[in-house]
Protein backbone atom coordinates (compact mmCIF):
# COMPACT_ATOMS: atom_id res chain seq x y z
CA UNK A 1 0.00 0.00 0.00
CA UNK A 2 1.25 3.47 -0.91
CA UNK A 3 1.03 6.47 1.35
CA UNK A 4 -1.39 9.17 0.18
CA UNK A 5 1.01 11.72 -1.30
CA UNK A 6 -0.02 15.06 0.23
CA UNK A 7 3.24 16.26 1.82
CA UNK A 8 6.20 17.80 -0.07
CA UNK A 9 9.02 16.07 1.79
CA UNK A 10 12.58 17.13 2.51
CA UNK A 11 14.66 14.12 1.36
CA UNK A 12 16.10 13.48 4.83
CA UNK A 13 15.25 10.67 7.23
CA UNK A 14 15.60 11.66 10.87
CA UNK A 15 16.37 8.74 13.16
CA UNK A 16 17.43 10.37 16.42
CA UNK A 17 16.78 13.63 18.24
CA UNK A 18 18.00 15.28 21.42
CA UNK A 19 17.47 18.84 22.61
CA UNK A 20 17.72 21.00 19.49
CA UNK A 21 19.74 18.45 17.54
CA UNK A 22 18.64 15.89 14.94
CA UNK A 23 20.56 13.05 13.31
CA UNK A 24 19.67 11.42 10.00
CA UNK A 25 20.10 7.81 8.91
CA UNK A 26 23.59 8.67 7.59
CA UNK A 27 24.71 9.97 10.97
CA UNK A 28 24.67 13.64 9.92
CA UNK A 29 23.78 16.13 12.65
CA UNK A 30 21.28 18.97 12.11
CA UNK A 31 20.13 21.96 14.13
CA UNK A 32 16.35 22.11 14.55
CA UNK A 33 15.11 25.70 14.45
CA UNK A 34 11.60 24.72 13.39
CA UNK A 35 10.58 22.21 16.05
CA UNK A 36 8.30 20.27 13.72
CA UNK A 37 5.80 23.15 13.25
CA UNK A 38 6.44 24.72 16.71
CA UNK A 39 5.62 21.43 18.45
CA UNK A 40 8.89 20.76 20.27
CA UNK A 41 8.77 23.15 23.20
CA UNK A 42 11.14 21.73 25.84
CA UNK A 43 13.55 19.95 23.48
CA UNK A 44 13.54 16.57 21.75
CA UNK A 45 13.54 13.51 24.05
CA UNK A 46 13.92 15.60 27.18
CA UNK A 47 14.77 13.08 29.96
CA UNK A 48 11.97 14.25 32.27
CA UNK A 49 9.47 14.04 29.41
CA UNK A 50 10.61 10.52 28.51
CA UNK A 51 10.51 9.36 32.13
CA UNK A 52 7.01 10.76 32.70
CA UNK A 53 5.67 8.84 29.70
CA UNK A 54 7.52 5.61 30.54
CA UNK A 55 6.32 5.70 34.14
CA UNK A 56 2.74 6.27 33.00
CA UNK A 57 2.98 3.36 30.55
CA UNK A 58 3.98 1.10 33.42
CA UNK A 59 0.72 2.03 35.16
CA UNK A 60 -1.99 2.61 32.53
CA UNK A 61 -1.80 4.11 29.04
CA UNK A 62 -5.47 4.73 28.32
CA UNK A 63 -9.00 4.63 29.51
CA UNK A 64 -11.84 6.74 28.24
CA UNK A 65 -13.53 9.71 29.87
CA UNK A 66 -16.20 7.41 31.29
CA UNK A 67 -14.13 7.04 34.49
CA UNK A 68 -12.30 9.42 36.80
CA UNK A 69 -8.81 10.31 35.55
CA UNK A 70 -7.04 12.17 38.39
CA UNK A 71 -4.06 13.17 36.25
CA UNK A 72 -6.42 15.45 34.29
CA UNK A 73 -7.06 17.49 37.43
CA UNK A 74 -3.36 17.48 38.25
CA UNK A 75 -2.69 18.82 34.77
CA UNK A 76 -5.40 21.48 35.04
CA UNK A 77 -4.01 22.72 38.36
CA UNK A 78 -0.47 23.03 36.99
CA UNK A 79 -1.72 24.77 33.84
CA UNK A 80 -3.69 27.23 35.97
CA UNK A 81 -0.57 27.96 38.04
CA UNK A 82 1.69 28.67 35.07
CA UNK A 83 -0.80 30.47 32.84
CA UNK A 84 -2.37 32.50 35.71
CA UNK A 85 -5.80 31.90 34.14
CA UNK A 86 -7.24 30.55 37.36
CA UNK A 87 -10.93 31.12 36.58
CA UNK A 88 -10.99 29.33 33.24
CA UNK A 89 -12.25 25.78 32.73
CA UNK A 90 -10.31 23.17 30.76
CA UNK A 91 -11.54 20.78 28.08
CA UNK A 92 -8.87 18.39 26.81
CA UNK A 93 -8.80 17.10 23.23
CA UNK A 94 -6.21 15.89 20.72
CA UNK A 95 -5.13 18.67 18.35
CA UNK A 96 -5.31 22.34 17.51
CA UNK A 97 -7.93 21.85 14.83
CA UNK A 98 -10.10 19.90 17.28
CA UNK A 99 -9.66 22.62 19.89
CA UNK A 100 -10.79 25.24 17.37
CA UNK A 101 -13.78 23.13 16.32
CA UNK A 102 -14.89 22.94 19.93
CA UNK A 103 -14.37 26.67 20.43
CA UNK A 104 -16.53 27.37 17.37
CA UNK A 105 -19.19 25.04 18.72
CA UNK A 106 -19.12 26.59 22.21
CA UNK A 107 -19.46 30.13 20.85
CA UNK A 108 -22.36 29.09 18.63
CA UNK A 109 -24.11 27.22 21.46
CA UNK A 110 -23.74 30.20 23.79
CA UNK A 111 -24.95 32.87 21.37
CA UNK A 112 -27.43 30.91 19.28
CA UNK A 113 -25.78 32.37 16.17
CA UNK A 114 -24.10 30.59 13.20
CA UNK A 115 -21.56 33.07 11.78
CA UNK A 116 -17.87 33.63 12.48
CA UNK A 117 -15.11 36.09 11.62
CA UNK A 118 -11.43 35.34 10.98
CA UNK A 119 -8.72 37.41 9.32
CA UNK A 120 -6.47 37.49 6.27
CA UNK A 121 -3.47 35.23 6.74
CA UNK A 122 -5.27 33.07 9.30
CA UNK A 123 -4.66 29.36 9.73
CA UNK A 124 -6.97 27.59 12.18
CA UNK A 125 -6.88 23.99 10.95
CA UNK A 126 -8.04 21.63 8.22
CA UNK A 127 -11.23 20.22 9.74
CA UNK A 128 -14.76 21.29 8.84
CA UNK A 129 -15.29 24.59 10.67
CA UNK A 130 -11.64 25.46 11.27
CA UNK A 131 -10.74 25.20 7.58
CA UNK A 132 -13.63 27.48 6.61
CA UNK A 133 -11.96 30.13 8.79
CA UNK A 134 -8.52 29.51 7.29
CA UNK A 135 -7.34 31.94 4.62
CA UNK A 136 -6.45 29.37 1.97
CA UNK A 137 -9.19 28.62 -0.58
CA UNK A 138 -7.19 25.67 -1.97
CA UNK A 139 -7.84 23.57 1.12
CA UNK A 140 -11.51 24.46 1.57
CA UNK A 141 -13.69 21.76 -0.02
CA UNK A 142 -17.17 22.72 -1.27
CA UNK A 143 -18.67 20.87 1.71
CA UNK A 144 -16.72 23.14 4.07
CA UNK A 145 -17.49 26.49 2.44
CA UNK A 146 -19.73 28.75 4.53
CA UNK A 147 -21.30 32.00 3.37
CA UNK A 148 -21.70 33.11 7.00
CA UNK A 149 -17.98 32.66 7.77
CA UNK A 150 -16.05 35.83 6.92
CA UNK A 151 -12.31 36.39 6.45
CA UNK A 152 -11.70 40.11 6.92
CA UNK A 153 -8.64 42.37 6.58
CA UNK A 154 -6.15 41.85 9.40
CA UNK A 155 -6.23 44.78 11.81
CA UNK A 156 -9.44 46.33 10.44
CA UNK A 157 -11.85 47.06 13.29
CA UNK A 158 -14.22 49.01 11.04
CA UNK A 159 -14.87 46.06 8.72
CA UNK A 160 -15.19 43.78 11.73
CA UNK A 161 -17.87 45.97 13.24
CA UNK A 162 -19.79 46.07 9.97
CA UNK A 163 -19.92 42.27 9.92
CA UNK A 164 -20.86 42.05 13.59
CA UNK A 165 -23.63 44.61 13.17
CA UNK A 166 -25.64 42.18 11.01
CA UNK A 167 -26.34 40.29 14.24
CA UNK A 168 -25.52 36.75 13.09
CA UNK A 169 -21.90 36.45 14.25
CA UNK A 170 -21.27 33.99 17.10
CA UNK A 171 -17.58 34.61 17.42
CA UNK A 172 -14.36 36.21 16.24
CA UNK A 173 -11.26 34.00 16.07
CA UNK A 174 -7.71 35.31 15.84
CA UNK A 175 -4.26 33.84 16.42
CA UNK A 176 -2.22 35.27 19.28
CA UNK A 177 0.45 35.66 16.61
CA UNK A 178 -0.22 34.38 13.10
CA UNK A 179 2.01 31.40 12.33
CA UNK A 180 1.52 30.17 8.76
CA UNK A 181 0.63 33.75 7.81
CA UNK A 182 4.26 34.69 8.40
CA UNK A 183 4.45 35.68 12.08
CA UNK A 184 2.06 38.63 11.96
CA UNK A 185 1.66 40.19 15.41
CA UNK A 186 -1.72 41.81 16.11
CA UNK A 187 -1.30 45.06 18.01
CA UNK A 188 -2.87 45.69 21.39
CA UNK A 189 -5.34 48.25 20.04
CA UNK A 190 -6.70 45.71 17.54
CA UNK A 191 -7.09 42.90 20.08
CA UNK A 192 -8.68 45.12 22.72
CA UNK A 193 -10.92 46.57 20.02
CA UNK A 194 -12.06 43.08 19.05
CA UNK A 195 -12.85 42.28 22.68
CA UNK A 196 -14.91 45.47 22.98
CA UNK A 197 -16.80 44.82 19.74
CA UNK A 198 -17.56 41.23 20.74
CA UNK A 199 -19.09 42.43 24.00
CA UNK A 200 -21.07 45.13 22.18
CA UNK A 201 -22.59 42.73 19.65
CA UNK A 202 -22.95 39.61 21.81
CA UNK A 203 -20.20 37.57 20.15
CA UNK A 204 -17.39 35.49 21.69
CA UNK A 205 -13.70 36.26 21.27
CA UNK A 206 -11.59 33.16 20.53
CA UNK A 207 -7.80 33.36 20.84
CA UNK A 208 -6.09 30.66 18.82
CA UNK A 209 -2.88 30.03 20.77
CA UNK A 210 -2.17 26.68 19.11
CA UNK A 211 1.19 27.81 17.77
CA UNK A 212 1.86 30.87 19.94
CA UNK A 213 1.12 29.33 23.34
CA UNK A 214 3.12 27.52 25.99
CA UNK A 215 5.76 30.18 26.58
CA UNK A 216 6.96 30.40 22.98
CA UNK A 217 6.57 34.19 22.81
CA UNK A 218 7.99 35.00 26.23
CA UNK A 219 4.53 35.00 27.82
CA UNK A 220 2.60 31.82 28.53
CA UNK A 221 0.12 32.85 25.82
CA UNK A 222 0.86 35.51 23.21
CA UNK A 223 -2.31 37.48 23.99
CA UNK A 224 -0.95 38.01 27.52
CA UNK A 225 1.36 40.66 26.09
CA UNK A 226 -1.81 42.79 26.00
CA UNK A 227 -2.73 44.01 29.47
CA UNK A 228 -6.33 43.37 30.47
CA UNK A 229 -7.27 41.18 27.50
CA UNK A 230 -9.46 38.26 28.63
CA UNK A 231 -10.74 36.11 25.73
CA UNK A 232 -13.88 34.04 26.07
CA UNK A 233 -12.14 30.95 24.68
CA UNK A 234 -8.48 30.02 24.22
CA UNK A 235 -7.34 27.12 22.04
CA UNK A 236 -4.02 25.32 22.40
CA UNK A 237 -2.00 22.32 21.18
CA UNK A 238 1.44 21.95 19.49
CA UNK A 239 4.00 22.85 22.21
CA UNK A 240 1.53 21.60 24.81
CA UNK A 241 2.74 18.00 24.41
CA UNK A 242 6.30 18.34 22.99
CA UNK A 243 5.40 15.89 20.25
CA UNK A 244 2.72 13.84 22.00
CA UNK A 245 -0.74 14.57 20.51
CA UNK A 246 -2.69 16.74 22.93
CA UNK A 247 -4.88 19.80 22.57
CA UNK A 248 -7.11 21.83 24.80
CA UNK A 249 -9.71 24.53 25.12
CA UNK A 250 -9.76 27.07 27.95
CA UNK A 251 -13.30 28.24 28.62
CA UNK A 252 -14.16 31.39 30.55
CA UNK A 253 -16.43 31.10 33.60
CA UNK A 254 -19.31 32.67 31.61
CA UNK A 255 -19.91 29.28 29.97
CA UNK A 256 -21.83 26.57 31.78
CA UNK A 257 -20.96 22.90 31.27
CA UNK A 258 -23.56 20.19 30.73
CA UNK A 259 -23.23 16.47 30.09
CA UNK A 260 -22.73 15.70 26.41
CA UNK A 261 -22.06 19.32 25.39
CA UNK A 262 -18.54 18.37 24.26
CA UNK A 263 -16.90 14.97 24.01
CA UNK A 264 -13.82 13.08 22.86
CA UNK A 265 -12.55 9.49 22.99
CA UNK A 266 -8.82 10.10 23.30
CA UNK A 267 -8.72 13.64 24.70
CA UNK A 268 -7.18 13.88 28.16
CA UNK A 269 -5.98 10.28 28.20
CA UNK A 270 -3.42 9.20 30.79
CA UNK A 271 -0.42 9.32 28.47
CA UNK A 272 -1.35 12.69 26.99
CA UNK A 273 -1.70 14.23 30.45
CA UNK A 274 1.62 12.74 31.53
CA UNK A 275 3.30 14.29 28.49
CA UNK A 276 1.56 17.60 29.12
CA UNK A 277 2.56 17.66 32.78
CA UNK A 278 6.17 16.98 31.85
CA UNK A 279 6.14 19.98 29.53
CA UNK A 280 4.74 22.29 32.22
CA UNK A 281 7.20 21.01 34.82
CA UNK A 282 10.19 21.57 32.53
CA UNK A 283 8.96 25.00 31.42
CA UNK A 284 8.81 26.01 35.06
CA UNK A 285 11.99 24.36 36.34
CA UNK A 286 14.22 25.47 33.46
CA UNK A 287 12.62 28.94 33.20
CA UNK A 288 12.11 28.46 29.47
CA UNK A 289 9.58 31.29 29.19
CA UNK A 290 12.13 33.82 30.40
CA UNK A 291 14.73 32.19 28.18
CA UNK A 292 12.49 32.51 25.11
CA UNK A 293 11.97 36.19 25.79
CA UNK A 294 15.65 36.99 26.31
CA UNK A 295 17.00 34.94 23.41
CA UNK A 296 14.26 36.14 21.09
CA UNK A 297 15.00 39.80 21.71
CA UNK A 298 18.70 39.21 21.11
CA UNK A 299 18.11 37.18 17.94
CA UNK A 300 15.65 39.68 16.46
CA UNK A 301 18.08 42.52 17.15
CA UNK A 302 20.94 40.69 15.38
CA UNK A 303 18.81 39.70 12.39
CA UNK A 304 17.77 43.32 11.84
CA UNK A 305 21.41 44.24 11.17
CA UNK A 306 21.58 42.04 8.04
CA UNK A 307 21.04 44.28 4.96
CA UNK A 308 19.30 41.63 2.83
CA UNK A 309 16.63 41.07 5.48
CA UNK A 310 13.75 43.46 4.85
CA UNK A 311 11.76 42.87 8.03
CA UNK A 312 11.86 40.78 11.20
CA UNK A 313 8.66 40.19 13.19
CA UNK A 314 7.70 38.25 16.26
CA UNK A 315 8.09 37.84 19.98
CA UNK A 316 10.24 35.42 21.92
CA UNK A 317 11.18 32.39 19.82
CA UNK A 318 8.39 32.84 17.29
CA UNK A 319 10.09 34.83 14.55
CA UNK A 320 9.35 35.66 10.91
CA UNK A 321 12.10 36.89 8.57
CA UNK A 322 11.25 38.59 5.27
CA UNK A 323 14.10 38.35 2.75
CA UNK A 324 14.82 40.42 -0.35
CA UNK A 325 14.35 37.23 -2.40
CA UNK A 326 12.41 33.97 -2.32
CA UNK A 327 13.10 31.96 0.80
CA UNK A 328 12.82 28.46 -0.69
CA UNK A 329 16.37 28.24 -2.10
CA UNK A 330 17.76 29.82 1.07
CA UNK A 331 16.02 27.28 3.29
CA UNK A 332 17.30 24.47 1.06
CA UNK A 333 20.87 25.71 1.36
CA UNK A 334 20.48 26.08 5.11
CA UNK A 335 19.47 22.45 5.49
CA UNK A 336 21.74 20.92 2.82
CA UNK A 337 24.95 22.88 3.43
CA UNK A 338 24.64 24.16 6.99
CA UNK A 339 22.40 21.36 8.38
CA UNK A 340 19.85 23.83 9.82
CA UNK A 341 16.09 23.25 9.66
CA UNK A 342 13.84 26.32 9.32
CA UNK A 343 10.20 26.83 8.36
CA UNK A 344 8.29 28.32 5.45
CA UNK A 345 5.25 30.61 5.45
CA UNK A 346 2.43 31.63 3.14
CA UNK A 347 4.55 34.44 1.71
CA UNK A 348 7.38 33.03 -0.42
CA UNK A 349 9.95 35.50 0.90
CA UNK A 350 9.46 34.53 4.57
CA UNK A 351 11.44 32.16 6.80
CA UNK A 352 9.93 31.10 10.12
CA UNK A 353 11.97 30.26 13.20
CA UNK A 354 10.22 28.17 15.87
CA UNK A 355 13.01 26.37 17.73
CA UNK A 356 12.71 24.38 20.95
CA UNK A 357 12.71 26.84 23.84
CA UNK A 358 15.78 25.06 25.22
CA UNK A 359 17.90 26.33 22.31
CA UNK A 360 21.31 27.79 23.18
CA UNK A 361 22.55 31.17 21.99
CA UNK A 362 25.53 29.60 20.21
CA UNK A 363 23.07 27.52 18.17
CA UNK A 364 21.05 30.59 17.23
CA UNK A 365 24.28 32.41 16.42
CA UNK A 366 25.26 29.63 14.00
CA UNK A 367 22.05 30.40 12.10
CA UNK A 368 22.91 34.12 12.02
CA UNK A 369 26.35 33.30 10.61
CA UNK A 370 24.88 30.95 8.00
CA UNK A 371 22.15 33.34 6.81
CA UNK A 372 24.66 36.18 6.57
CA UNK A 373 26.94 34.07 4.39
CA UNK A 374 24.15 32.87 2.13
CA UNK A 375 22.53 36.28 1.62
CA UNK A 376 25.86 38.01 0.99
CA UNK A 377 26.51 35.95 -2.16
Amino acid sequence: MKLFDVYPLIPITIQKAEGCKLWDDQGREYLDLYGGHAVISIGHTHPHFVKRIKDQLDSIAFYSNSVQIPIQKEYANKLSELSCLHNYQLFLCNSGAEANENAIKMASFATGKPGFIAFKGAFHGRTSGAVALTDNPKIIAPSNARSDFHILPFGDLEETEKALAHGQIAGVIIEGIQGVGGIQVPDAEFLLGLEKLCKKYGAKLILDEVQSGFSRTGRFFAHQWVDGLMPDLITMAKGMGNGFPIGGLLISPDFEASYGLLGTTFGGNHLACAAGLAVLEVLEKEKLQERANELGERLISELRTIPQIQEVRGKGLMIGIDLDREAGPIRSELVNKYQIFTGSAAKKQTIRLLPPLSVEWNQLNSFITAIREILAK
